[in-house]
């Protein structure tokens, strides 16, 4: 069975010029375990996409499955479902800047168990494996940029979600830390079998993933390497 489904996903934006349809009825089916990549030109859509795919954000039509169960986006229940099955690391870390980068990969999981013991040891476990066991009491503004991204990738695990959505998670790095970043990135799906969809407009990132779709004119197509 697919950990998600999407079928004839549709959404459009009024604007003052006139509708503007961002997605024209997308497919995509993805598997447990799989790394992903979402190319497109900037204005694409694919933020728009992962978004949708992760509940942040509603469509006008289609539907979304993830393992067999459709989504509903009115659901009561579907923030805690998001916390505890989806992981989001974004092209700007939106880490909190008056925590600590232990606190920042805590939080999660504090939200869903109200644990704050364990949350804090899970953090530092991810941490450690992130090698940043040394800098978890530093705050955001103390780290590097590509730390930084390292933390967010952390704070994205910590509730061991089924997938993780980096939506250009390498867009404000230098090629070295990029590099860093997928290469932990793809070591994280070797070796736990991590799922992520990484939306990219960097061919080199997304040639290294095991399949590769192109988003034009709000249609998603699955491209050859």
């Amino acid at each position: 069975m697919s950990l998600i489904r999407v079928e004839k996903l549709k959404k459009s934006y009024n604007e003052a010029s006139g509708k503007l349809e961002v997605l024209r009825g997308v497919d995509l089916e993805i598997q447990p375990g799989e790394m992903i990549a979402i190319t497109g030109e900037s204005g694409s859509g694919k933020s728009t996409l992962l978004h949708m795919m992760g509940m942040l954000d509603s469509f006008d039509s289609g539907n979304i499955f993830y393992s067999g169960k459709k989504i509903d986006v009115k659901d009561k229940y579907l923030n805690e479902f998001r916390n505890k099955r989806i992981g989001f690391v974004f092209q700007f870390h939106y880490l909190l800047e008056d925590f600590t980068a232990e606190e920042n990969v805590a939080m999660p999981m504090f939200l869903a168990t109200k644990n704050l013991k364990v949350s804090v040891r899970e953090s530092r476990k991810l941490l450690k494996a992130l090698d940043l066991y040394d800098r978890r009491s530093h705050y955001p503004n103390q780290l590097s940029g590509g730390e930084q991204q390292r933390v967010a990738v952390a704070r994205a695990l910590i509730n061991s979600p089924e997938i993780i959505f980096a939506d250009e998670p390498t867009g404000n790095l230098d090629s070295k830390h990029s590099e860093e970043l997928i290469n932990i990135m793809m070591s994280l799906n070797k070796k736990y079998g991590q799922t992520f969809v990484i939306a990219t407009h960097n061919k080199e990132i997304a040639s290294r993933m095991e399949r590769c779709f192109i988003l034009e004119n709000g249609i998603l197509k699955e491209t050859t390497k």
